[in-house]
């Protein structure tokens, strides 16, 4: 039988990877347990034979941590600390914008046919199948057996009100500020309605991939990109009738939208990866040992950064010639995309950290909370957007152009977010903070 406090630990423990170290009839005092566990990294029970699901490791995530502690970590250092393909990620990306950009000026034509034959009820198969290789290992490593107890938590409530607030308040406001007062001309009205588009379409894809870089929450992140993705299926037409047909300008041709497109765009790039990791977790835990099945998702993982690359050298190959005839264009949509993901990133980060540090926001948790809502505000739903966009205003309109500016500024911003996320991880002292707090 577990005791009063251990029970309570199990509970109420923010951390999503317990590491205990000492043995299971030890009970340090609090001093002890302060310099052993900063709060933030506390073991949540001390009888690991309770519960598998509480006490399993995710050895490919542990590989790139980068521990905690009380002097700020160096640059050389976080790079040494990150996996062969973390470490170069960015190069990479760069080579595969630059590859789908060449791709789709040489190969127009082809590339054209190809993704007109290739959709199933209006979903493109080839971004579909990058988002499927993308998604599918993130979405394994998820420890669903803890939300059960996850969702008895107070902050898990609070970090989804929160969550609520800054997707669908703050973040589409924001976007919209931004499109007036940099495409401000009414020649440039579509191209400002593309922009807004993006920012009322809510991440459910690409965050997976930020959070893990970053070493944010897994359970936490997976939360709440399946609240955004229902509330997408719900809100986003009306959003995005409000937010172009009035407040985006009304000069130019009016967007039309049905909830049955969007629901079964939604479904299908978040519902088919998110089923296929629910499945190949359980399958493999039931036919692999506890060390086998760590060695299957060390081996998984990386196929999601693969599929991330396939998937930017897809998006790019099909819109490279529009890019490059409308160079002038895309160089006015860069601007309120820029400023775009890095304020909502930037505020959404040191806001929770600053709440963090006082007595109110206790409850927030640390850098790892922090993270997951960073880069799920910070993210959008680019291939809904663009989606859309070609749907409702054509294939060379500015909309579509404007849409599938997105990701080309997207990635690469939020990509450098994660290593400032991983650097300032250290320079704040999260723990330090919760440590504080939690004395006081």
């Amino acid at each position: 039988m577990i005791g009063r406090v251990e029970s309570r630990n199990l509970l109420f423990n923010l951390s999503p990877h317990p590491r205990p170290t000492t043995m299971a009839n030890e009970v340090p005092d609090a001093k002890e347990m302060n310099e052993l566990y900063p709060p933030l990294f506390r073991p949540s029970c001390t009888n690991c034979s309770f519960c598998d699901g509480l006490r399993e490791m995710d050895v490919a995530e542990e590989n790139k941590r980068v521990p905690p502690g009380d002097s700020a970590i160096s640059a050389a250092a976080l790079f040494k600390s990150l996996s062969f393909l973390d470490r170069y990620l960015a190069v990479f990306i760069l080579l595969a914008m630059i590859s789908g950009v060449l791709i789709g000026v040489y190969k127009e034509e082809g590339v054209q046919r190809a993704f007109n034959g290739a959709s199933w009820k209006g979903t493109s198969i080839p971004i579909l199948l990058g988002l499927l290789i993308m998604m599918w290992p993130v979405l394994t490593k998820v420890q669903y057996e803890r939300l059960p107890a996850i969702f008895t938590r107070r902050d898990i409530w609070l970090h989804i009100g929160i969550s609520l607030v800054l997707n669908w308040v703050i973040a589409p406001l924001i976007m919209l500020g931004l499109a007036w007062a940099t495409l401000p001309e009414p020649e440039l009205e579509r191209e400002r309605k593309g922009v807004i588009l993006v920012g009322v379409a809510r991440c459910i894809a690409m965050v997976l991939i930020w959070n893990g870089l970053a070493c944010g929450d897994p359970e936490y992140c997976a939360i709440l990109v399946c609240v955004n993705s229902l509330l997408q299926v719900v809100l986003f037409s009306p959003y995005a009738l409000l937010f172009l047909n009035v407040l985006g300008g009304s000069h130019t041709a009016s967007l039309h939208l049905d909830y049955r497109h969007t629901a079964a765009s939604v479904g299908i790039y978040l519902g088919i990866p998110l089923a296929a990791g629910v499945v190949t977790r359980y399958l493999m835990k039931r036919v692999l040992s506890r060390s086998g099945f760590e060695r299957f998702l060390k081996l998984f993982g990386p196929f999601a950064l693969l599929g991330l690359l396939y998937t930017i050298v897809v998006l790019f190959a099909f819109q490279g010639h529009r890019i490059v005839h409308n160079i002038g264009s895309v160089f006015r949509i860069f601007v309120p995309l820029v400023l775009y993901f890095v304020i909502v990133w930037t505020s959404t980060f040191f806001g929770l950290y600053f709440l963090s540090r006082r007595r109110i926001g206790k409850n927030l948790g640390g850098y790892e909370k922090a993270v997951v809502q960073s880069f799920t505000t910070g993210s959008n739903n680019f291939e809904l957007a663009i989606a859309v966009a070609i749907a409702s205003f054509g294939t060379e309109s500015p909309e579509a152009l404007a849409a599938t500016i997105g990701p080309l500024v997207e990635v690469p911003v939020l990509l450098a977010l994660t290593y400032v996320a991983l650097w300032l991880r250290g320079r704040l002292e999260w723990d330090r903070a919760l440590g504080a707090i939690s004395l006081v």
